[in-house]
């Protein structure tokens, strides 16, 4: 396995577009054909076990899945995953061994990231989930483990505000779409 593994974790509250900008970004590394890995880590931990011992299944799955990604010659890994705290963050670089990881903070109003939930969570627990946006965006808050924000807010296509993440991130070069040089994105340092 390499020891050098750049992982770039999207982070962001429930409706900020995590898993969107994801997709989205792997599909903009493929284009370039640059060799990665996505994982939406919300799916490595969606099971009900019984045991409390296994709380920590989704960072083991992470750890099971990047060995296989590692094995296939893979050295950079996009992963999606609302970050509350330091403790996770240690997580991740357990699972992914030499990670130099770098945290990418979504931002949008939080009516913006409601709305969204709303749209996309027709089940049982629509209303608690969407009770949880501003919640969780307090413990983003708090935890203030990001390296770089981007506003995702619809004034901007998912593509531009993928391509300024990768920019950020310096997985991509310094060119991008004439689109991000001329709005303002929210970026923050």
């Amino acid at each position: 396995m390499s020891a050098d593994v750049h992982v770039l974790v999207i982070t962001g509250t429930m409706g900020s577009g995590k898993t969107t900008l994801l997709g989205e970004a792997s599909d903009l590394l493929k284009a370039r054909r640059i060799a990665h890995a996505a994982v939406d880590f919300d799916a490595l931990g969606i099971c009900h076990v019984p045991d409390p011992a296994w709380t920590d299944l989704a960072y083991r799955n992470l750890a099971s899945v990047w060995q296989n990604y590692a094995a296939a010659g893979v050295a950079r890994l996009l992963l999606a995953e609302a970050l509350e705290n330091a403790v996770e963050l240690n997580r991740i670089r357990d699972a992914v061994p030499g990670a130099q990881i770098v945290v990418c903070r979504l931002t949008a109003p939080l009516e913006t990231m409601r709305q969204r939930v709303l749209q996309r969570e027709p089940g049982m627990l629509r209303d608690t989930f969407v009770a949880r946006v501003a919640e969780l965006e307090g413990l983003i808050d708090r935890a203030g483990l990001q390296d770089f924000a981007l506003a995702n807010d619809d004034h901007c296509s998912i593509t531009d505000v993928a391509v300024e993440m990768l920019r950020l991130a310096n997985w991509i070069d310094g060119a991008h779409t004439a689109t991000m040089r001329n709005k303002h994105y929210g970026v923050e340092g």
